[in-house]
């Protein structure tokens, strides 16, 4: 048997999401989020994965995930993030890179490049969506 690369789901379950199924989900300041493998496109139950993307000079909201842990990869551009209570600790990501983000860390993302988007594939390890945006703290203001 043959199979057909634009049949959706398969004999076995199996889902493919195309760019075009992605749906929007809750942002964090400049940055553009979409769902994926959620509850509300495949019926997931436990994983949440989505796109993460972040225009040129951006930079997201200060926010936490509550409870989830995050994994994050770099498909493209240069990402600083900030991390730590008065976001005191910062470093840089890039193509190929992998970032873990613990439960209740307070974080930013900002896109360092003056011209290329940051992308990113996120996953979470809950459906729940818990983005929580906080005032960043008192003076702070990112790198630029």
């Amino acid at each position: 048997m043959q199979l057909d690369p634009t049949r959706i789901v398969s004999d076995q379950g199996v889902r493919v999401i195309r760019a075009g199924d992605r749906l929007p989900d809750v942002c964090s300041g400049d940055m553009i989020r979409e769902a994926a493998i959620a509850r509300g496109t495949v019926d997931a139950e436990k994983l949440w994965m989505g796109w993460v993307e972040l225009g040129p000079s951006l930079i997201s909201a200060v926010h936490h995930h509550g409870e989830a842990e995050s994994g994050i990869f770099i498909v493209s551009g240069h990402a600083r993030f900030y991390s730590g209570a008065d976001l005191e600790d910062s470093f840089e990501a890039r193509e190929g890179d992998f970032i873990w983000v613990p439960p209740n860390l307070i974080h930013v993302e900002q896109n360092v490049s003056g011209n290329e988007a940051v992308r990113m594939v996120v996953a979470r390890s809950t459906q729940e969506t818990l983005v929580f945006n906080v005032p960043p703290p008192s003076g702070w203001s990112p790198l630029r």
